[in-house]
Formats: structure tokens, C-alpha cells, sequence
């Protein structure tokens, strides 16, 4: 692994430093390395930075824990994904709360056309089971890439239905990579390394503590094009899950339960609250997530129609921004377009609305929008 990575790696061990503040840090010194090697001084005018912090960063203890933790990773085939990364996943990026470093194990592609997260009770009923590979098998011809927490219940059943339709799934863990929690899970992770993998922002190590699995859970939203609640009780990870997901603008929906069922009665909950579509086939998802204009024989090149209308004269930098990054796929999430055009996300929706007012864009489901064509 690089000096980069080194460097990037002891910024997260540093005492009083989140991933909010790396990223000040970067901005201000220029990259990893140019942090450590910054004196005081400068340190303390970087935004959020005070002494403490200051003196923390220069002590050589995060370099020497970080030198043990990229061994650790090399024993075990794994990498840690900075931001700033090609590899590491755009769909996490702009988010505001994104773990500046992940570490990642396996072969399956974190930057998958299309994902969805399936999450739900660790006790889960026959029924929940049920739907859980009805969802997989539905979804499997289209390639998607599965997304869970590798717990009990739900999201087990994800992960090994997955494996048997051939599905790539990610597991992200609270716990450190080579500690799989639970342990009667390990198997199911082994082979998911061969087409999928798995993702943690825990160091190597690290046990599974409670204060954890909220973290992992705003990973797994927003790694998802679409969240999928398939039984939850009224308070619990599944819909920690959902609520991040409604804040990154994510779809998500609840699969309905009997009303005596005290695991249906989250799912119940988030649909009354209109928090989640209700869920009664998987023809909701696909058709949400326009996956079933590839079951028409259509893929994103055959999508396109043959001309483009002119832009006015008096378009303004960032709608002309905008429009050239829509002009390049047949439709993009607007978390993508904020991340990729650096502005802000109600900003953006104000410039999409008046673009499509004008007849230049259109919004389509999934919180994705197109260009208008001639």
C-alpha cells in the first residue's frame, strides 16, 4: 500500500478527528501526508482544529497504528478506500456524513449500476424469509447487487439468497473485517468474498459494540439505490436504516405484516407515516427503479433518442453545468449530479425544476432525472 494510504489511514486513528474534519484537513493541507507534515501552527487554523487536535495529529502514535493496521490488511487480502479514491463508492460521496476511509474485502464492484438494500428483523418469520427471496429471485436478471448487515433474520437471508441466484451482495459490518459477527456467519461470508465482499469503516479488530450498528446502517442506505424494510419491530436497526434513506433520497419500502405481528408492525408503521411505499410485488421495485426497461430490450444506448434540442444562448454556467452531465447517461440520481457538479442539494433541485419547466429536463422515478429529446 502507498504512503497515501498510510498517511490517510492514521488521519481516521487520530483522537477528536471524524471523518467531517479530514475532509477540512485535506482542503486546507492538500493531501494526507501534508497533514502530518504541517506544523502547528497551521494546523490550528484549519477550521474545527484546536490545540489539542493540533498536538494529537503531530504525535506519532496514528502513523505507528497505522503501519500495524495496513499489515493486518495485507494478511488478509483486504484495502482500505479513501474519499478520494476511484474505487471508493460514488454513491457514498456526497453524502454529508460519509466515512472518509472504508475497508474493503473481495472481488464485487462497490460501484454497481444498480443496488438495493434489504434489511429486517433478526427474527425473522417464514413469512419474511419468504418475500426476502421472492424480492432476489425477481430482481436477479437484472444484475443487481445485493446490500445487508450480514445479522440474523432478514438480513442473512439476503446474502445467502443472493448467492444462489448468483447475485454479487455486500455485507457491511460495524465490526472490523476479520471479525465476523455473528461467527455462525462466517462460512456465508467466505463466499461472498468470490462475487461480492465485504465493507466496513472499523479498523481491523474491531468487536461489534452497540454504538456501531447505527454507522453501519447509514452505509448500507447509502449504498442503495432502494431500501426494502421486509419485517421490523417498531423501533430497531431495519428502520434506523429507513430513516437514513429517506434523508440520503433513497426509495424505500415497507412490506406489509398482520397487524397482530410485532415484527410487521415497523414495517406497518413506516407505511402509515408515508415514510416507505408499501411493497405488494416485486414488479413495485423493479418498475420504481425503471429496471424493467432492460426487460423490453432496452439498455442504456438504445435508450437515447437520436437529437438533442439547443441550448439557449442565456443559460446560466451551472444549468449548462447540469445539462452536460445529464447529456452523458441516459438518466442520473441527484445525489450523483450534486456530488459530480459540487452544488448544493437545494440548489440543484431549484435548477432541475426550472430545467424541466422549461421543457429541457424531465425527473423520473427514483429521484433520477433525463434529458428532454427532440
Amino acid at each position: 500500500m502507498s504512503t497515501d494510504t498510510h498517511h490517510q489511514i492514521a488521519l481516521t486513528l487520530v483522537p477528536g478527528v471524524g471523518s467531517i474534519l479530514i475532509r477540512q484537513l485535506i482542503s486546507y493541507c492538500g493531501s494526507a501526508p501534508d497533514v502530518f507534515r504541517s506544523p502547528l501552527a497551521r494546523l490550528m487554523k484549519v477550521p474545527g482544529i484546536g490545540e489539542v487536535t493540533a498536538r494529537a495529529i503531530l504525535k506519532p502514535g496514528a502513523l505507528t497504528e497505522a503501519e500495524q493496521v495496513m499489515n493486518r490488511l495485507s494478511t488478509m487480502g483486504a484495502q482500505a478506500l479513501f474519499y478520494t479514491d476511484k474505487a471508493y463508492p460514488a454513491r457514498l460521496k456526497a453524502l454529508y456524513d460519509a466515512p472518509a476511509l472504508l475497508y474493503y474485502q473481495g472481488s464485487g464492484e462497490l460501484n454497481a449500476l444498480r443496488t438495493i438494500g434489504i434489511v429486517g428483523t433478526r427474527q425473522a418469520t417464514d413469512y419474511g424469509r419468504r418475500i426476502t427471496g421472492e424480492i432476489i429471485d425477481a430482481i436477479a436478471p437484472y444484475g443487481v447487487s445485493v446490500i445487508s448487515g450480514l445479522a440474523y433474520g432478514i438480513d442473512i437471508a439476503a446474502h445467502r439468497n443472493s448467492l444462489v441466484a448468483g447475485l454479487p451482495t455486500i455485507g457491511v459490518m460495524a465490526s472490523g473485517l476479520d471479525v465476523i459477527y455473528p461467527n455462525v456467519h462466517k462460512k456465508t461470508a467466505q463466499e461472498m468474498l468470490v462475487t461480492g465482499g465485504l465493507l466496513s469503516e472499523s479498523q481491523p479488530g474491531t468487536k461489534p459494540d452497540a454504538h456501531l450498528f447505527p454507522a453501519r446502517n447509514r452505509i448500507i442506505a447509502g449504498l442503495s439505490d432502494v431500501v426494502v424494510v421486509v419485517e421490523a419491530a417498531t423501533k430497531g436497526g431495519a428502520l434506523i436504516t429507513a430513516e437514513y434513506a429517506n434523508n440520503y433520497h433513497r426509495e424505500v419500502f415497507a412490506v406489509p405484516g398482520q397487524l397482530t405481528q410485532t415484527f410487521s408492525a415497523g414495517c406497518n408503521k413506516l407505511i402509515r407515516e408515508n415514510k416507505a411505499q408499501i411493497y405488494t410485488s416485486p414488479k413495485d421495485i423493479i418498475e420504481t427503479l425503471n429496471w424493467d426497461q432492460v426487460a423490453r430490450g432496452l439498455n442504456e444506448q438504445t435508450l437515447r433518442k437520436p437529437s438533442l434540442p439547443p441550448l439557449p444562448v442565456d443559460m446560466t454556467e451551472e444549468e449548462s453545468q447540469v445539462m452536460a452531465l445529464l447529456r452523458q447517461s441516459v438518466d442520473v440520481h441527484i445525489d450523483e449530479l450534486s456530488w459530480k457538479s459540487q452544488i448544493p442539494m437545494g440548489r440543484l433541485a431549484s435548477l432541475l425544476l426550472s430545467l424541466e419547466f422549461r421543457g429541457f429536463v424531465r425527473s423520473l422515478p427514483g429521484k433520477k432525472y433525463a434529458v428532454v429529446y427532440v
